[in-house]
């Protein structure tokens, strides 16, 4: 992938992550996203699962914040975005994986909902109800390694956000 075709996927994902579409990342588009998962999967945001989210949300925008917001103005344009946080942990894909696990692991948790572990079709729709088109929520997740009962591990979900967000997947 050349240095364009990188810099407009990432640009991309900018809008997955602006949720709001109000041309920057703030600390409520996180609290916008974690309450749209809540809603998908009907678990309230009371519950130990809801506030795990809220709490991997948080962490999930300050760890963004700690490396792309420049001026400290705790926001993310779309310039700091592309610039700063995705040539950042594109560099440091361990990083990305300690500021991003705790939001997955409680994604993957409020998506289980028969308690037996995260599924293709969960993953899919967490991935439509954040702003991803159909089509590449399905090509994102139809080559996830699976085991026999199609669950997926949050080691392989998290590789795979990596790679969706431009990032490069850190050895699990």
């Amino acid at each position: 992938m050349d240095s364009a075709e990188y810099e407009r996927k990432i640009a991309a994902r900018f809008a997955t992550f602006d949720q709001d579409g109000n041309g920057y990342i703030d600390r409520e588009d996180f609290s916008v996203a974690a309450r749209s998962v809540l809603a998908e999967f009907g678990v309230t945001a009371r519950s130990d699962r809801g506030q795990a989210l809220f709490a991997g949300a948080e962490a999930f925008w300050q760890g963004m914040a700690g490396i792309a917001d420049v001026d400290g103005d705790q926001r993310v344009t779309r310039e700091e975005f592309v610039t700063g946080a995705a040539k950042r942990l594109r560099d440091n894909p361990e990083r990305f994986a300690e500021i991003a696990r705790p939001f997955l692991h409680a994604v993957i948790s409020v998506a289980d909902e028969d308690g037996r572990g995260a599924t293709a079709q969960g993953a899919q729709r967490v991935m439509r109800v954040l702003g991803t088109p159909e089509e590449v929520a399905v090509q994102v997740t139809a080559g996830l390694p699976a085991d026999a009962a199609g669950r997926i591990s949050e080691d392989v979900i998290l590789a795979a956000f990596a790679g969706y967000c431009g990032v490069q997947a850190p050895d699990a």
